[in-house]
C-alpha cells in the first residue's frame, strides 16, 4: 500500500514538472559565471528570445531590439595590457570604489605599494577599466585588454616591490596569452583627453627592456628627421587617437619623454617620435 502511494506521488510530481516546463514565457537570458581557481564555469539556461531590460555602461556595445542566447561561443582572449595608477591612497580605498555598483569601474589586478598582488577578476572576463578610449582602430578596449591598477596617488614614485611584482605578472600574462610587445600601454595612451595614468614617474623604459612595450633606440644628436615627416600622422600610426592632437601629444610626451609640461613637440621629441613610429610600420 505504501509503495503504491509513493508511486502515485512520484507520478503526480512528474506530471507537474512536465506541465511547468512546457509553459512558454519570455524571460531574460542569464549566464551565471563562477570563478573556481581562475577557471570560469558558465551555466547556460535554455535559449529564449528576450527584450533587454538592463542599461549598459557608456563604453559597452549596444544591444539590438531583441537578443537571443546561443550555445556557440567561447571566452575572450586578451591581447592588450593597460596599466593604471589608482589615484587613491590605499588598496582598501580602491577595493571600496570597485565594490560600488554605481561607479561602474573595476580591474583584473591591483598591486599594492608593498608588492602584494590582488586578482579581482578572471582574465577572461571583461573588466570596466578602460572607459571611453581608443587605440588604433579599436574603440572598445575593455573587450580586448587586461587592466592592472597600481596603488599610487599619481604624485609619487612607484615602489621597487610594486614594480617587481608587476614585471612578474606581465611576464605571466605575455606568455599565457601571447600578447605582442607593443601592446603593453598606459591608460593615458588610450584615453588622452581624460586620463594621465600612469604618471611620469612610471618606468616605461625598464618595462621595455624586459619586453613589455616599445621604447626609442639611442638616438644620435646629429640625426635629422625627414622634412616630409608628419608628427600627427606618426602619432596616429603608433595608435594614439588624434581627434584631439594636443591631448595625443601630451600623452606621448608623458610616456616617452617623461614630460607633461608642454603641449608641443620640440626637435628632440620629433626625433624620438620618428624613431618610434618606424617600429610600427
Amino acid at each position: 500500500m505504501l509503495s503504491n502511494t509513493l508511486k502515485n506521488i512520484c507520478f503526480i510530481a512528474l506530471v507537474l514538472v512536465l506541465v511547468i516546463s512546457c509553459y512558454r514565457k519570455q524571460y531574460p537570458v542569464i549566464v551565471k559565471s563562477i570563478i573556481l581557481h581562475d577557471t570560469v564555469v558558465l551555466r547556460l539556461p535554455s535559449v529564449p528570445i528576450v527584450t533587454p531590460t538592463t542599461t549598459n555602461p557608456i563604453d559597452s556595445l549596444l544591444y539590438d531590439v531583441h537578443t537571443a542566447g546561443s550555445p556557440n561561443f567561447n571566452l575572450r582572449k586578451p591581447c592588450f595590457v593597460i596599466i593604471h595608477h589608482t589615484a587613491q591612497d590605499s588598496c582598501a580605498q580602491t577595493f571600496y570604489t570597485f565594490s560600488l555598483e554605481r561607479t561602474k569601474v573595476s580591474a583584473h589586478y591591483v598591486i599594492g605599494r608593498d608588492g602584494s598582488k590582488y586578482h579581482l577578476l578572471n582574465d577572461y572576463l571583461r573588466a570596466w577599466h578602460a572607459g571611453v578610449s581608443k587605440w588604433g582602430a579599436i574603440s572598445d578596449m575593455n573587450s580586448c585588454s587586461i587592466g592592472i591598477e597600481l596603488d599610487n596617488n599619481g604624485k609619487e614614485p612607484f615602489s621597487g616591490a610594486q614594480i617587481n611584482t608587476l614585471l612578474l605578472l606581465l611576464d605571466t600574462l605575455k606568455k599565457t596569452y601571447n600578447i605582442p610587445t607593443a601592446n603593453f600601454i598606459g591608460h593615458a595612451d588610450i584615453a588622452p583627453r581624460r586620463k594621465d595614468d600612469p604618471s611620469v614617474f612610471f618606468p616605461w623604459k625598464l618595462l621595455s627592456e624586459k619586453g613589455f612595450g616599445l621604447w626609442q633606440d639611442s638616438i644620435p644628436p646629429s640625426i635629422n628627421v625627414d622634412s616630409k615627416f608628419n608628427s600627427i600622422e606618426a602619432l596616429r600610426i603608433i595608435g594614439y587617437d588624434i581627434s584631439d592632437s594636443i591631448a595625443a601629444i601630451i600623452a606621448f610626451k608623458r610616456h616617452y619623454m617623461k614630460d607633461e609640461s608642454s603641449k608641443t613637440l620640440n626637435e628632440w621629441d620629433k626625433k624620438t617620435l620618428f624613431n618610434l613610429y618606424k617600429k610600427y610600420l
